[in-house]
């Protein structure tokens, strides 16, 4: 499996995992915000892959 495929795999872990947190507990709450910032640096990893962008 390539980069682009381990991070999208990633991502759609750190989703899903964020979206089940989210419903037992909250969107507010400390975890789901934690997890929710693991997963913004994946997606701008994956974008400064797709494009071409040193990170």
């Amino acid at each position: 499996m390539g980069r682009r495929a381990d991070l999208l795999n990633k991502i759609e872990e750190q989703r899903q995992h964020m979206i089940e947190l989210g419903l037992t507990f909250s969107f507010a709450d400390e975890r789901v915000v934690h997890i929710s910032d693991q997963l913004d640096k994946l997606l701008n990893k994956y974008h400064a892959l797709t494009t071409n962008i040193d990170e």
